[in-house]
C-alpha cells in the first residue's frame, strides 16, 4: 500500500494521481526532448529519474 491509507480522502488521493500523471508526462517530454538533442548524458539521468517514480 502506498503512502495514502484508506483514511485519506478521495480528493487528496485523486490529487495525488494527477500530480504523479503530470510528473510522468513532462518526464517524458524531457526525455524526447534529450533524445531528439542526442544528450546520452542526460537522457542517462532522465531516465534513472524515471525509474524513482516506479
Amino acid at each position: 500500500m502506498s503512502i495514502m491509507n484508506r483514511n485519506t480522502p478521495k480528493s487528496l488521493v485523486k490529487l495525488n494521481e494527477v500530480h504523479r500523471a503530470n510528473i510522468e508526462k513532462r518526464l517524458a517530454h524531457r526525455l524526447e526532448a534529450a533524445r531528439a538533442k542526442g544528450n546520452h548524458n542526460l537522457v542517462k539521468i532522465l531516465e534513472e529519474e524515471r525509474l524513482l517514480l516506479e
